[in-house]
């Protein structure tokens, strides 16, 4: 399991990632969002344990871009903040929260949150496997096996492909996926699209060929497979 800490305090962000640690979890924390949301590009967490008095941008903030994201709106937080006041909770847990810590906490005490918010989604997540010849894509966990070797894919790498293996055997204009993955349409000039599919087919290595250009209008997967 994969914790991200988004907290400016070394002391505290240091002493949180230790106590993960300890417990077996794998942490990362981070002083600064813009490294949060960079790392985020690369892979994304199991859990986020996010403060709210933070430079650059505050939690709440975060919290709601989480939120509106289709890969992340269901993913576990927690607010860590000094703030703990009646009001500040609610905001929090208005704004998409599934738990809140007033600091200073007990180190047991954030571990058994932590855990308990991690059973609770494992439980309520079932799992989304797609399969195609020799190309294994988990969306749940974000793994993508191609001829049994595990591939590392950015975040939009990912979800293109997903994107693609949900729609098989159907085709997907430029425009959808430039809707569908980064929010914005098509210009007949942007190469945002082609240039993406092109890395992706490269990574995938010989399971790159069952995506499929259709000349003029876009591309699909698994028309022959």
């Amino acid at each position: 399991m994969l914790i991200y800490l988004v907290e400016d305090d070394n002391s505290i962000r240091e002493l949180v990632a230790y106590t993960l640690h300890s417990a077996g979890f794998r942490a990362e924390g981070f002083e600064k969002p813009s490294a949060f949301w960079h790392a985020c590009e690369t892979q994304l967490p199991d859990l986020v344990l996010l403060d709210l008095m933070l430079p650059e941008e505050d939690g709440i903030s975060i919290l709601k871009k989480l939120r509106q994201a289709p890969q992340t709106k269901k993913m576990p937080i927690i607010l860590l903040t000094a703030k703990s006041s009646e009001y500040d909770k609610v905001m929090g847990l208005d704004s998409g929260a599934d738990d809140y810590v007033a600091k200073p906490f007990s180190m047991m005490e954030l571990l058994a949150r932590v855990k308990a918010l991690l059973r609770r989604a494992e439980k309520d997540e079932t799992e989304v496997v797609y399969q195609l010849g020799d190309l294994t894509v988990n969306k749940t966990r974000h793994e993508v096996k191609a001829s049994g070797t595990e591939v590392t894919l950015t975040l939009k790498e990912f979800d293109l492909l997903c994107l693609l293996m949900e729609n098989r055997g159907r085709v997907l204009t430029r425009d959808q996926l430039l809707n569908s993955i980064w929010g914005y349409g098509f210009d007949g000039e942007n190469r945002t699209v082609d240039v993406h599919i092109r890395t992706l087919r490269q990574k995938l290595g010989s399971c790159g060929e069952y995506i499929e250009t259709v000349r003029g209008v876009g591309y699909k997967v698994g028309g022959n497979v």
